[in-house]
């Protein structure tokens, strides 16, 4: 037996029943004589036979799996979400697959359609293209689909998400009131959703604002390839190497990992953060907190996103005694404004 796993007949062979028998004593004992029992499971401990409880599942046409699919596994906003949704998730029995998609929609695809294949009950997604035709096939088998942090715009499934546009005006509106009036906005890529809609919020809050005096603000976009410390680095490096009437006064980072590279990369140009330049980030992971600066940033309920979806999916996977109704459920973001912005206490 050195090199393989027992298998359910090695099982038969070693007690001296067959196969169906051993299936019995392991599925159905009530079926078996007390004697049989005794000595297929004295076999099962001699051998050290573990079923194959997956495909026991599948065929009883049933997986108990749940998948998730993250735009970014390295994010702890997605850590997380994940957390929430796999709390509620195990506490119904159900166990959750987590999958990464690294914001690239091949890759997406290529985890729904395993989720497909191995007959996952549910899919939690934060998807990268909501109208992919992976998620389409889950949908047009029967698959319950909720989306996470972005809104549905079908109503024949339920989403999760937080409104990013009054998230993006609150950083904005914070900055402003700190007095800066030069804004940059910085992340991307312009094809997520989070981006453009926290974008736009900070616009709105930009457009048409002038103080006492008569001046006008401004807000100037810039784009990043993803929403990452690296990205994060090399846009601080890019702004600090500006001269100083150039540069903007006050930072809007569309997500807390940027607002980490932009730190670090200010202040090793030695900038001052914020006398030189005030910084804000969107999330409110812990490291935003716990950073030589402590910055600040929109709080999304993290866990609470991922509870939430949870929920709604399970109610659909569930058999219920009333039809499931689809819900878009939809977050209020929170500023927590701290030395980044406001100075050091």
């Amino acid at each position: 037996m050195a090199g393989r796993r027992a298998s359910i007949r090695d099982v038969a062979a070693l007690a001296g029943v067959s196969v169906g028998t051993v299936s019995n004593v392991l599925n159905r004992p009530d079926r078996v004589s007390a004697t049989t029992r005794e000595r297929v499971t004295e076999a099962v401990d001699k051998l050290g036979f573990v079923r194959n409880e997956s495909a026991r599942q599948l065929r009883a046409g049933n997986s108990g799996m749940i998948g998730l699919v993250v735009l970014d596994a390295g994010n702890p906003f997605f850590t997380d979400v994940a957390s929430g949704a796999e709390q509620v998730i195990s506490e119904a029995g159900y166990s959750l697959m987590l999958a990464n998609s690294a914001e690239e929609p091949s890759r997406e695809a290529r985890h729904l359609e395993l989720f497909e294949r191995i007959r996952a009950e549910g899919v939690l997604v934060s998807p990268v293209d909501a109208a992919s035709g992976a998620l389409a096939r889950l949908r047009e088998r029967g698959v319950p689909v909720v989306l996470v942090d972005r809104g549905a715009e079908l109503t024949h499934e339920c989403s999760v998400s937080v409104d990013d546009v009054a998230g993006g005006r609150l950083a904005a509106a914070h900055l402003l009131a700190q007095g800066h009036q030069r804004i940059a906005v910085v992340g991307g890529p312009a094809s997520l959703r989070q981006v453009t809609e926290r974008r736009a919020g900070a616009q709105e809050a930009v457009a048409g604002f002038a103080d006492g005096n008569g001046r006008w603000a401004r807000l100037e976009v810039v784009p990043t390839a993803a929403l990452t410390i690296a990205e994060g680095r090399r846009v601080g490096t890019e702004l600090a190497g500006r001269p100083a009437p150039e540069r903007p006064s006050g930072i809007f980072a569309l997500n807390d990992l940027l607002a980490l590279g932009l730190l670090q990369s200010l202040t090793l140009a030695g900038l001052r953060v914020p006398e030189d330049i005030a910084l804000i980030g969107y999330d409110d992971i812990a490291f935003a907190a716990a950073a030589t600066i402590p910055l600040s940033s929109v709080r999304q309920p993290r866990a609470d996103l991922g509870r939430r979806a949870a929920e709604l999916l399970l109610e659909e996977v569930r058999p219920a005694e009333t039809p499931h109704v689809h819900e878009h459920v939809v977050f209020t973001p929170e500023l927590v404004a701290r030395a980044s912005t406001l100075g050091r206490p």
